[in-house]
């Protein structure tokens, strides 16, 4: 029998977006969907926060290179339109930017993004690494996303753990950062958000 502290803690974990999906695209359906970026090359770690306990929930990233993608690992976000493999979200055009982020911003949890601008071969081997990093366990989300920043040049002082919270901060360290913070008063969870957000 599951502990009622272990059942609450893998509840929250889902509710918030750090869970187990498994969805994999065909190479077609992926091709098909890219989402061509020419604007200045950009990574941004995305990050829900609990409104009630400040404590980190999930951890996602989005890269901006030659295309724009989001590595949401063992992250919640699916749509029929969304290509996924490996927990990276391809065709990820301003409109879905948004309604991931939106999807995820609710009444029990707010949306911190943090903005920075790279080279073209710091976007390009964040890209190489999140497609080559495959489907991430849940609760692994900081991890993983951790471990990838690391091997970037230029980042390798991250380091490596478990806690959203904690890449947070590291990341706003990072000169020249770019922070916002997303507050919305949906209920729901992030499957709910993903139906209102949806871009048309």
């Amino acid at each position: 029998m599951m502990k009622p502290f272990l059942a609450l803690a893998l509840s929250a974990v889902v509710l918030a977006g750090c869970a187990e999906k498994g969805k994999e695209s065909t190479a077609s359906e992926i091709n098909a969907a890219v989402y061509a970026y020419s604007g200045q090359p950009k990574l941004t770690l995305i990050t829900m926060v609990n409104n009630r306990t400040g404590a980190g929930a999930h951890t996602a990233l989005l890269v901006q290179g030659s295309q724009s993608v989001i590595f949401d690992p063992a992250g919640s976000f699916i749509h029929e339109r969304v290509p996924e493999r490996g927990d990276v979200l391809y065709g990820m055009s301003p409109g879905w930017i948004k309604s991931y982020v939106s999807s995820h911003a609710r009444s029990e949890f707010h949306v911190v993004s943090q903005e920075f601008d790279v080279t073209p071969a710091q976007a390009e081997r964040a890209l190489q690494l999140v497609q080559a990093n495959g489907p991430v366990p849940s609760a692994h989300c900081a991890h993983s996303t951790s471990a990838i920043l690391q091997q970037i040049p230029g980042f390798q002082s991250i380091q490596q753990g478990y806690y959203p919270l904690k890449l947070m901060e590291q990341v706003q360290a990072i000169p020249g950062v770019r922070t916002t913070r997303l507050y919305e008063d949906d209920e729901g969870n992030v499957l709910d958000g993903i139906k209102a957000a949806s871009p048309e």
